[in-house]
């Protein structure tokens, strides 16, 4: 069953067994039919370092694809122990808030920026790898205030200080 759907309730699961998901995206992340042709994917196994992440993350955040800057956040999250695991999920969320109001969903993406936000706090003070925690925070509850009355260009925060 690697890489295809078998049947309901049957999942995508790799050489190893472990879930991943082989069908294909559209430019904003949702599910296509298998077959059918998608956007290039961020591999789930993706091994970057932090500052690499940063950097194709928002690379893909101007571009337009918050939802695969997610994937890349949550990469980083996923092999992450320790202080910043939470760091790298509040990123991931901060991303998914803006595939939400990209997509439409407005009670999504409020959830998830506010969530995002909140996660992110506790880091403003020694702001990691360039990161500009608190203007991130903030700008996630300004959109989360928004909803859907944003432009693409809010859409597209900078992650670091410049």
């Amino acid at each position: 069953m690697s890489g295809h759907h078998a049947g309901v309730g049957d999942r995508d699961r790799d050489s190893g067994g472990r879930p991943r998901n082989a069908r294909p995206r559209d430019a904003m992340g949702r599910p296509l039919p298998y077959g059918s042709p998608g956007v290039g994917r961020v591999p789930e196994d993706v091994a970057l370092s932090p500052d690499e992440a940063v950097r194709q993350a928002q690379q893909l955040i101007d571009e337009g694809y918050p939802f695969h800057a997610h994937e890349v956040f949550e990469g980083v999250w996923k092999a992450t122990a320790g202080t910043y695991r939470e760091l790298w999920r509040g990123l991931a969320q901060l991303a998914v808030g803006l595939t939400h109001l990209q997509r439409g969903n407005d009670k999504g993406a409020v959830a998830l920026l506010r969530r995002a936000a909140d996660r992110l706090d506790p880091y403003s003070a020694e702001a990691p790898h360039g990161l500009d925690i608190a203007g991130l925070a903030g700008h996630a509850r300004w959109l989360a205030d928004r909803g859907n009355a944003v432009t693409a260009a809010d859409l597209r925060p900078r992650l670091q200080r410049q």
